[in-house]
């Protein structure tokens, strides 16, 4: 359950992102909006993870 809300987070955000970055346009907003999806997805994988 909580990896499936961890997946629509991360989409949600990614979709935020995404409409923000298309209506401003400018390239270095674009280089910071791949950095933050970087992040949160390298985030997303390895907080996800099964412990043991």
């Amino acid at each position: 359950m909580n990896r499936i809300l961890a997946i629509f987070a991360f989409a949600v955000l990614a979709a935020f992102l995404y409409i923000l970055a298309a209506k401003v346009g400018t390239l270095d907003l674009w280089a910071v909006v791949i950095l933050t999806a970087g992040l949160a997805g390298y985030d997303f994988v390895t907080s996800s993870k099964n412990k043991s």
